[in-house]
Parts: structure tokens; C-alpha cells; sequence
């Protein structure tokens, strides 16, 4: 939601925020109707416009390090980049601008300039949401359903627009062109022997979705199994009843895209379940471990994963 700050009489500076994610059941599957655990993260994205005296945008974009990694000048006219140190990013950013007059054509209608500033909370190769936070401002920016503009630039399942605007966990599932995500109360007693590690390897989701629903077959038997296995965890009280679950998960997944499981792959001698999260082969892994932090730290660190965050401090 906006915020207006001013900061003199003069210039008033709109903030918007969106929050990181993360598949914890449901990847690939949540695109035939199966249901999926979301979890907004502690980490995400803000967004701060100024009207400025100019006629175009100025964007700017800062990493979690609060360097600037992306600039831009971006004609009003037809979003083309005017100036942008990054091509490729600049025509992703007309995609989304173009389709979010097509859905309010008063926003930038008035050629007022502004200077556009993201910075964001994790590191951009993290998988947490870049491109869909940045959905979730700009459609927040124009007072627009976030959903609907993602559903015009994305063909993932925008799970991770929903996030982006959660305050809590989430139950997600798209059926029949329809979309329907609720809060719940997922909290479990046994979250501190959940972890979060980063694997070191982003992965684009509408290459990763192509590639699923022209390659998979049985897709509406395979989200029925997925939603007995999200119904059955959000029931979970038990750390042993979950591990089942998260195993069952993988065998699945891993049989329906004929891919090895991520713990086969690179944790074969992991001493409990590693479960991956989004789009197979990179990003972020769920480990649970029995052991201390210390210990199960130790492990993904000496395997070249230093990046392992225990659930409290990752999950919203």
C-alpha cells in the first residue's frame, strides 16, 4: 500500500513494499490446480516514485548491498529506453509499464517525470522474487490488480505476486482460469529444525514452466497428488509425519519430471530431508535437521552452501 511522505511542501515521495517467496508444496503442480504453500518472506522489495521536473522516468535500482545495479531513462512516450545500462532488463520493464496502462489508462497519462528508486532486501540472484516484486510494486504504483498484470507479462502461476502482498503463509491454487489464495495459520511446532539454503543456481520460471508443460504427462492426476500432500501438512503437528510428507513430495516431482531429487544430486550423505522449493535445479532448498544449527550449518558450508537461514529468520 502507499505510503505519502513528505518531504517539504514541495516534493512528496510515494513508498510501496513487497515481500520475497518462496514454494514450500506445490511447484510446477500449482499450475493444474493444485493446492500450494506459499511463504512471504522476511525480505523484499521497496519502491520509492518522485515526481520530478522532467518528462520521462528515471529508475534506478539498488542492491541489498545498496549498490546500483540498474539505471535507466525511459521515455514516457512509449517506455523505450532513452539511456539503460541494461538492455535486456530495460525492454522488461516496457512489458510491464505497457501492460499496466492497458489496464488503467490514466497512470503516467499526465507526462509528469518521475524518478523511480527500487531497493531490494536479498541478493537478486536469490530467487526470492526480483521480477515478481517489482510486478507487485508497479501494479501497487497504479492502483491495479497485481494478478491481473502479471497474468499479462508472466506465465508462472503468481503465487509470488500474491506473497509479495501476504502478511502470513498462503494457500494458492489456479483452476480454470480461476485463481484463489488464502491466509492460514501455518506455524509449525517444529520450524527450528527447518532451514533455508541457497543452492547458487536462479532459475528463469516461464523457461522452467515451458519446459514442465510440454514435458509432463498426467498433469491433473499429479496436482491431485500435491494437493493431498499441502492438505496433509497444513494437519501436520509432527516433525517425523512431515519429513514423510516432504519425502513424498520429492519422489513425486522427481518421477513426473524424470529429474533427480536435490539431496540425490548434491546431499547424498545429508543426514535428513532436503526438499527443493520453485523451480527444480537452483535457487532455494528446505533442509530439516535434528541436529544444531551450528551443525547443520557446518555441513551445507563445507558442501560450498554458506547461506543456510533458519526458518524464523527467513519466513515472514
Amino acid at each position: 500500500m502507499s505510503n505519502p511522505i513528505t518531504i517539504n511542501e514541495y516534493i512528496i515521495v510515494n513508498e510501496y513494499y513487497g515481500h520475497g517467496k518462496v514454494l514450500l508444496t506445490g511447484e510446477y503442480g500449482v499450475l493444474d490446480g493444485a493446492k500450494a504453500i506459499a511463504l512471504p518472506t522476511q525480505f523484499g522489495q521497496k519502491m520509492k516514485v518522485k515526481k520530478i521536473k522532467s518528462s520521462d522516468l528515471m529508475w534506478e535500482s539498488i542492491n541489498a548491498d545498496g549498490e546500483k545495479w540498474f539505471e535507466a531513462q525511459i521515455s514516457l512516450y512509449d517506455f523505450s529506453s532513452v539511456k539503460t545500462t541494461d538492455q535486456k532488463l530495460s525492454d522488461y520493464l516496457q512489458k510491464i509499464l505497457k501492460n499496466t496502462v492497458r489496464l488503467n489508462s490514466d497512470f503516467l497519462s499526465k507526462w509528469n517525470g518521475f524518478r523511480v528508486t527500487t531497493e531490494l532486501e536479498f541478493d537478486k540472484d536469490w530467487g526470492l522474487g526480483s521480477s515478481s516484486t517489482l510486478t507487485y510494486l508497479i501494479a501497487q504504483w497504479a492502483d491495479v490488480n497485481p494478478l491481473l498484470l502479471h497474468f499479462k507479462i508472466s506465465e508462472g502461476s503468481g503465487y509470488d505476486v500474491a506473497c509479495a502482498g501476504a502478511e502470513g503463509p498462503i494457500q494458492y491454487s489456479v483452476k480454470d482460469d480461476e485463481v484463489s489464495y488464502k491466509h492460514i495459520n501455518f506455524n509449525p511446532a517444529y520450524k527450528n529444525k527447518l532451514y533455508f539454503v541457497y543452492l547458487g543456481n536462479k532459475q528463469d520460471t516461464n523457461v522452467s514452466v515451458r519446459e514442465y508443460l510440454k514435458k509432463v504427462k498426467g498433469r491433473k492426476k499429479l496436482a491431485t497428488e500435491i494437493s493431498r500432500i499441502t492438505d496433509a501438512t497444513l494437519q501436520c503437528n509432527s516433525f517425523g509425519k512431515f519429513a514423510e510428507l516432504v519425502d513424498d513430495h520429492e519422489n513425486i516431482m522427481s518421477k513426473a519430471l524424470d529429474m533427480p531429487k536435490v539431496k540425490d544430486k548434491l546431499f547424498k550423505d545429508y543426514w535428513h530431508c532436503v526438499k527443493s522449493l520453485g523451480a527444480w535445479g537452483g535457487d532455494f532448498a528446505l533442509v530439516l535437521s535434528e541436529k544444531s544449527a551450528e551443525e547443520t550449518k557446518e555441513y551445507f558450508a563445507d558442501k560450498g552452501h554458506k547461506i543456510c537461514i533458519p526458518y524464523d529468520e527467513f519466513v515472514l
